[in-house]
């Protein structure tokens, strides 16, 4: 995965995210809204020939971004701390 920043202003931050789909992208927009954005969008023009952008717009845009990715991992190391109770490791 690779960042590339498009665009950065007071209330708003576009970041082209190169190597990701619909997957991640979905799930970073998903936690973008919980962490209180007043807009969280994502656009792949073309599948095969251009990167997802995500576009946050919010009073503090990098702060949502990055509470977003702290969500993200705090569900992981969740889910990998019961998946191990579960799996008997």
């Amino acid at each position: 995965m690779e960042l590339k920043s498009v665009s950065k202003g007071k209330d708003s931050l576009k970041i082209e995210v190169t190597g990701e789909s619909h997957t991640f992208l979905n799930l970073l927009r998903e936690k973008a809204w919980q962490s209180g954005c007043d807009q969280a969008s994502y656009s792949i023009q073309h599948p095969y020939m251009s990167n997802p952008v995500i576009k946050i717009k919010a009073k503090n845009p990098v702060k949502v971004l990055a509470d977003s990715c702290q969500k993200i991992i705090d569900e992981c190391r969740d889910f990998s701390t019961q998946f191990s109770r579960v799996a008997g490791k």
